[in-house]
């Protein structure tokens, strides 16, 4: 099927031409659609193999494909964790048989990212790139010598940075990750004090180094200055912490992750961040949990929210038409820049209704997470088609 005057994305800016899809693809309507490179997150938890209840390859990737997305990295706090070449190839056997569209999976930076023992890098050599996403690692002392595997074998380490000194309330164990007792002892300092740390060390020794889900302003600031100085550093945030400040907390669940959502300063540096290109990528963080482990309120609940069905829709009505940052800069923050980063070819494409208003409901999910902080939300931007290594992998 062949569309004369298709909006395509092409070199950075949007031409107006003739666009091929795939046979059998039904657009009724090519009137205020475009064609954009598919997304790329390199920030989500996919929770198999270990705890498929919350979200499985198959689910987590069917979703990730009806957000937009034709490749995303998955976070290695599984079970078992992928901290040994045999463990990792547990995982890639189930993306191999189930994942509709491109997944990535991390290898730990620690042995069973206890913060104790490093793995060995050169036998996970293979990972896409090193990361305890969950936990930060706490000794200076092996976050320098993961630093230098990592640059030996060409690897990005993706840092998860909290400080436990600094958190208040203490840490109980639920045996797949450390969690607060209270949601709002995760303090700023907390995050950026490591990231400083790890800023020290990635210019000492000359690593690439990446800050997972910032949301403080000092972070942002901290970030900012070491590319001036010629870290070699990138950092991601997600949608809720660009959206909400602390004052739109509600006592539920769905509003509970790890960065909390800060002050509007806090968002406002972020925005800003965003603007300058401090913040170089879009990841959602996307964290599914079962309906029970996300209805104990905000002190109780579990860490996580899901959000890789709304992220281009939630970036698109409050960056791009509110005139923020315009759709060209867009694309380049959820698909462009992340790619580049972290040598993941562009693989595919995705069509977007951007007039259509949508009402955000979690029962319509693919994803097997319901918790979102976009509940009941207006949106605009409705995914219509998304295109993956020439497949079709969702269509709506």
């Amino acid at each position: 099927m062949a569309v004369k005057n298709a909006k395509v994305y092409e070199n950075k800016q949007f031409v107006l031409r003739e666009f091929s899809f795939p046979n059998g693809t039904i657009i009724s309507n090519f009137n205020n659609l475009v064609v954009l490179p598919a997304f790329c997150d390199v920030h989500v938890h996919l929770r198999e193999p270990g705890f498929s209840y919350k979200e499985t390859i198959f689910s987590g990737s069917r979703a990730a494909a009806r957000g937009g997305y034709s490749d995303v990295c998955s976070m290695p706090n599984l079970s078992p964790v992928p901290d040994t070449a045999e463990n990792l190839q547990q995982q890639l056997d189930i993306i191999k048989r189930d994942a509709v569209i491109n997944v990535h999976p991390y290898a730990s930076i620690t042995m069973g990212q206890k913060g104790e023992k490093l793995v060995d890098f050169e036998k996970l050599s293979h990972a896409f790139a090193f990361s305890d996403d969950g936990k930060g690692v706490q000794s200076e002392d092996l976050m320098r010598q993961a630093m230098i595997n990592a640059k030996r074998l060409g690897k990005i380490i993706v840092a998860h940075c909290e400080e436990n000194s600094l958190l208040r309330g203490g840490y109980i164990h639920d045996g797949e990750y450390a969690k607060l007792h209270n949601h709002k002892g995760i303090c700023s300092e907390s995050e950026w004090v490591p990231i400083e740390r790890d800023l020290r060390l990635a210019k000492e020794i000359g690593c690439k180094y990446h800050v997972c889900h910032i949301s403080t302003k000092e972070s942002v600031d901290l970030i900012r200055k070491a590319k001036a100085d010629g870290v070699d550093v990138t950092c991601e945030t997600a949608p809720h912490y660009l959206v909400f400040n602390d004052m739109d907390l509600k006592e539920e669940g769905r509003f509970k992750m790890n960065p909390p959502i800060r002050s509007e300063a806090d968002r406002l540096a972020l925005v800003e961040g965003i603007k300058d290109g401090t913040i170089d990528m879009i990841a959602t963080d996307h964290a599914p949990h079962s309906e029970e482990e996300k209805s104990k309120g905000l002190e109780k609940s579990a860490f996580g929210v899901v959000g890789i069905e709304t992220a281009f829709p939630v970036m698109y009505t409050h960056l791009v038409k509110t005139g923020i940052i315009t759709l060209e800069k867009l694309v380049e923050i959820m698909s462009l820049n992340p790619r580049s980063r972290f040598g993941i070819a562009d693989s595919g494409y995705t069509v977007w209704d951007l007039d259509k208003e949508i009402t955000v409901n979690s029962d319509d999910f693919l994803s097997l997470g319901k918790a979102t902080p976009f509940e009941n939300a207006k949106l605009f931007g409705e995914c219509l088609l998304t295109v993956c290594g020439g497949k079709i992998v969702y269509e709506k």
